[in-house]
């Protein structure tokens, strides 16, 4: 199982690592401020049976 993951910020191209907690949920979802823009990135995170988890992103426009 990893602790961390990353995506990739939409406005800026920047790759962002991220923490990763499965005692929060199998199914998570938060808004994250990119930390070299500030661009409001949704993270969505799943994990498996397993433990692996699957981490979507997309801009916080997109949300609704």
């Amino acid at each position: 199982m990893f602790d961390e993951a990353e995506y990739t910020c939409d406005a800026c191209g920047e790759t962002i690592v991220v923490p990763l907690d499965p005692s929060a949920g199998r199914r998570q979802q938060y808004v994250e401020d990119c930390p070299v823009c500030c661009h409001p990135n949704v993270i969505e995170v799943s994990f498996d049976d397993d433990g692996h988890a699957d981490l979507d992103s997309r801009p916080e426009s997109d949300r609704f």
